[in-house]
């Protein structure tokens, strides 16, 4: 099985840093968010290849006619209304920025927003409660986990390598979590947004091939290799957000037709949720 998903963001649109940190930021800076997202379609058109998008409300606020051409062919999910950490907000603000962005999202496609993905992989287990507020609004379907050590959060130890469910008081959420690897006995991510410029693409394509599951996920701003630098970035990051662009289009491109893959809905079709293992967080309260 693998999943591919896209993260439907601006080029500005990074987490925690003062200069890209809200609304009012964002007005600053040039669009790029059409020729980038344009890039992610023609690679899939030309591959024949089904993805889920995550998008924020504020990217359809802004620029409806994008998504709602990205509706006609695939599938929606949210990334939020305001792209902010959950462990920076308390559960009712994140609870409202969710909802504010699933009816923004089902007004504009026309179809129900079923799907979620936290900012930056942003569900620590002591943001379990965050799986309660998703069944509460109608969420079926979860990407979130990302089962190492994260910038911006992650669940190290998470005790899953595919699709798993997680238990609620109510009710089941279908989570697709990232796939790991090891390496110097550390896990890792490696198919997606900034692991996926970092590592050649012989390695990606030896890891993919070494596993029956796997999801990837790339935002626009990976394929754009002409994006102005962000100022005042540390070292580290800016390294992370910059280096690996010129070769990402030509890396994905070569990924989609190595190996076949489909969005959230079509993989879920296949999997006997019955028999993956059922996970019980256990700091609800």
């Amino acid at each position: 099985m693998h999943v591919l998903t896209i993260d439907l963001e601006e080029w500005f649109h990074l987490l925690d840093f003062d200069a890209t940190r809200g609304e009012e930021q964002w007005s600053r800076y040039e669009v790029r968010i059409y020729e980038n997202t344009e890039r992610i379609l023609t690679l899939l058109e030309d591959s024949g290849t089904k993805a889920t998008f995550f998008v924020i409300g504020w990217i359809a606020r802004q620029y409806p006619d994008l998504v709602r051409k990205i509706a006609e062919k695939y599938r929606l999910g949210t990334h939020t209304e305001n792209h902010q950490l959950v462990w920076q907000q308390k559960p009712e603000e994140f609870k409202r920025d969710l909802v504010d962005s699933i009816h923004r999202l089902e007004d504009i496609s026309g179809k129900r927003c079923e799907v979620f993905r936290a900012p930056g992989f942003s569900i620590r287990p002591s943001e379990a409660w965050v799986f309660e507020t998703l069944v509460d609004v109608g969420i079926r379907y979860d990407s979130s986990i990302f089962p190492a050590r994260a910038s911006h959060g992650g669940w190290p130890g998470f005790p899953a390598d595919g699709p798993v469910r997680i238990a609620t008081r109510t009710s089941d959420i279908k989570e697709f979590p990232m796939p790991c690897r090891t390496l110097a006995g550390h896990p890792f991510v490696f198919s997606g947004g900034g692991y996926f410029r970092l590592f050649p693409y012989s390695l990606i394509r030896k890891w993919t091939d070494g596993s029956s599951y796997n999801l990837a996920y790339i935002h626009p701003r990976d394929l754009d290799k002409g994006q102005p630098v962000l100022q005042g970035l540390p070292p580290i990051r800016r390294f992370k957000s910059y280096y690996g662009l010129a070769s990402a289009e030509s890396k994905l491109r070569r990924y989609l037709s190595d190996f076949s893959f489909t969005d959230i809905h079509t993989a879920a079709e296949t999997v006997d949720w019955e028999a993956v293992p059922s996970i019980i967080p256990t700091n609800w309260d």
